[in-house]
């Protein structure tokens, strides 16, 4: 396969994750903002724009009207150029996504770009529920209709490395202000900040029928960082985007090289890791370490199949 080919199915992946992800977690506050009050919504704000990713365009950034619970239009323009460099991604290598992948992807585009502003003030809900179904959809039936080979886990190794990302971000965001009393249980007043960063990860249900309601800020992150069988959660990506890595290897006929041993690394680190050395160990110096190794994976794939020198390629 071609790296600038690989690059657009890496990229689209990766910008339709973000797109789904800022929506998913605009929406929770959003909800939950109606149980907030006085001061509360301006430290609230400060941690939801900090677990955003940043959108792909230059200067954008996400913006909240501190007295107005609805998110303002810069949230729709983050979430528009996500789709927007999605979209063109898969323009340019229309011949390797199906006609299926390429009709949804295009119909979500054209939803979000012909929406009247309106919708974000009077229909936010809906809007944005529209945008995340829209992305679930485009997941199903890339799945559904793309022969897996190479192309399919350049995707999948996007969609992941994205969501580690994404996930650690929220979480440094969120215990930056809430960690401490880890081993008890979450104070009232404090209830629901945990219960929106549950569902800012699709989590809360899966966790409810892992530990119960009881909230402990301790299980919160043993859940979204180590649990090994949530699709959300880091070490589940970690190992989605070795296993991508690897099949990629296997396709090529190269060694996955620098970008395998450090996914390895990544994913190795998270399954023989126990949650009470990350509480006690620094639990913000370990998310903040997360994201870099996303970033080093990310530099060394594109270093090893997008941007490889001429002579490695004829050396292998």
């Amino acid at each position: 396969m071609l790296s600038r080919v690989a690059d657009s199915l890496y990229w689209m992946s990766r910008y339709l994750e973000r797109a789904e992800h800022t929506a998913r977690v605009v929406a929770v506050n959003l909800n939950l903002s109606l149980d907030r009050m006085g001061p509360d919504g301006q430290s609230h704000r400060g941690r939801l724009s900090g677990s955003l990713p940043a959108p792909p365009l230059e200067g954008l950034t996400h913006s909240f009207a501190l007295d107005d619970p609805s998110p303002d239009l810069a949230n729709r323009a983050a979430i528009a150029a996500c789709l927007t460099a999605a979209r063109e991604n898969a323009r340019q290598v229309r011949e390797q996504v199906t006609s299926e992948m390429w009709e949804q992807l295009n119909r979500l585009y054209i939803e979000v770009r012909d929406a009247p502003a309106e919708n974000w003030t009077t229909q936010t809900h809906e809007a944005l529920t529209s945008i995340m179904e829209g992305v679930h959809l485009f997941q199903g039936v890339t799945d559904a209709t793309m022969a897996h080979g190479e192309g399919w886990h350049y995707i999948r190794a996007g969609r992941f490395l994205e969501r580690a990302g994404n996930t650690a971000s929220m979480l440094t965001a969120h215990f930056e202000e809430f960690l401490g009393r880890s081993d008890q249980p979450i104070a009232l007043d404090e209830f629901v900040e945990w219960v929106g960063i549950l569902k800012s990860a699709c989590a809360f249900e899966s966790y409810c029928r892992y530990y119960t309601a009881d909230l402990r800020a301790t299980r919160v992150a043993e859940f979204l960082i180590l649990n090994a069988d949530f699709p959300r959660s880091i070490r589940f990506a970690a190992g989605q985007v070795e296993g991508a890595l690897k099949a990629i290897a296997r396709h090529t006929g190269r060694s996955g090289g620098r970008a395998e041993r450090l996914a390895g690394r990544f994913r190795a680190s998270l399954d023989f890791a126990q949650v009470d050395e990350l509480m006690s160990g620094g639990l913000r110096e370990r998310l903040r370490d997360i994201v870099r190794q996303c970033a080093d994976v990310h530099a060394a794939m594109h270093e090893t199949y997008i941007t490889y020198p001429i002579a490695a390629s004829l050396a292998s």
